[in-house]
């Protein structure tokens, strides 16, 4: 599949590849516009230092539309909509009985009978059709996968960068509104969400399928102009990565528990019900086998998911689930899957990592590995 965005990629020279079924930028190798060169490691800082625009079209948008739809919704979830009201989002995830993470999504509340729900996009059929097959005959579930473009404003001036068209908002994190352009009503009803997947203070904007292309073109001419950059996917990871946060695929999987795996603040075992409840409590009470830890490398050799972790006694204690070179730290960083002893602060805080047969030391950190400013 192709982001309404795809044929500006192709002509800017995008590097492409397979995300979830849809073919998206990886990098900008050439630059765009005036920020020349290009490529993951400029693309990184100039969303830390100033602004980046990136294209997520790819992740998947469903509505949830009834009466009672927010508690439904919140029967399915393992965090407590309760918590969150009109205008407000909240990161959850969707298991199956056996407390296996499907996907994790972020949850738009428009009204008590109007949610939102923004899935990674190699998911979105699957958790949509949880939704469909349970959901009362009241309550419409429809998938709106490419009714909207996904653009991500991410960086300190991301503010100043929606400023440029006219958008002054004050959104607390985490809360959205939906609002016409002023002077670019042709472009429609857009939504603007204070929310990203960098760490760093920005907005996604959702606006139509069809009002994507011009809207993104007014936004890249105010992140150029401001010596930003336009990102691909390959710097959303390093991104990510740096924050500690996770990827379904990596972190969170169908053989990784929620528990397990980097979001358990996430699930509330305390409310009525959700789907994987009863194995999520079990578990607890066994207590896990593994748990995602951050780990900070100390030698050359940068980790990559699948590599072996070790403690120093040469005992394999778990897997990296993601790695990478840190632009901001100048050394391998990675998340892992490791037996739950092994933690920041404790005696078992030293580990190495097999790189590719050679054994690379690191240290069990706290998350994240970079200040976060999404606040």
């Amino acid at each position: 599949m192709k982001s309404p965005l795809f044929e500006w990629h192709l002509a800017q020279g995008a590097k492409l590849a397979d995300f979830g079924g849809w073919d998206m930028p990886i990098e900008y190798p050439q630059g765009t516009g005036p920020q020349l060169p290009g490529g993951v490691l400029m693309e990184h800082a100039a969303v830390r230092e100033r602004v980046g625009i990136f294209d997520v079209s790819h992740l998947g948008k469903m509505s949830v539309v009834g009466p009672g739809a927010k508690d439904f919704v919140n029967s399915i979830l393992t965090n407590d909509l309760r918590k969150i009201s009109q205008g407000s989002a909240q990161y959850n995830l969707i298991c199956n009985e056996e407390g296996k993470v499907l996907d994790d999504l972020i949850v738009y509340e428009k009204s008590p009978d109007d949610i939102f729900i923004i899935p990674n996009a190699a998911n979105c059929q699957s958790v949509f059709e949880v939704f469909r097959d349970k959901a009362p005959k009241e309550i419409v579930v429809t998938n709106l996968h490419q009714q909207y473009g996904v653009l991500a404003v991410q960086g300190p001036l991301a503010a100043d960068v929606l400023s440029d068209l006219g958008i002054t908002l004050s959104l607390d994190y985490m809360s959205f509104t939906e609002l016409v352009i002023p002077g670019h009503e042709e472009l429609g009803s857009v939504i603007i969400c204070r929310t990203g997947y960098s760490g760093e203070f920005g907005y996604e904007l959702l606006p139509s399928w069809n009002s994507a292309l011009p809207l993104w073109k007014l936004l890249v001419t105010s992140v150029e102009s401001r010596n930003g950059r336009v990102c691909g996917l390959g710097s959303r990871d390093t991104l990510r990565t740096e924050m500690g946060y996770p990827l379904h695929g990596h972190e969170l999987s169908l053989n990784i528990s929620a528990l397990q795996g980097g979001a358990s603040w996430a699930i509330a075992l305390d409310k009525p019900s959700f789907i994987g409840k009863a194995a999520l409590i079990a578990e607890k009470v066994e207590g896990v086998q593994r748990a995602s830890r951050a780990l900070l490398c100390s030698d050359r050799g940068i980790p990559r998911a699948g590599m072996a972790v070790q403690n120093l006694n040469g005992e394999i204690i778990g897997e990296v689930t993601s790695g990478t070179f840190s632009p901001n730290l100048k050394t391998g960083i990675a998340l892992a899957l490791i037996k739950p002893e092994y933690k920041s602060g404790s005696d078992h805080d030293q580990v190495m990592i097999d790189v590719r047969g050679r054994l690379t030391a690191a240290t069990v950190v706290k998350l994240p590995f970079v200040a976060s400013h999404v606040r």
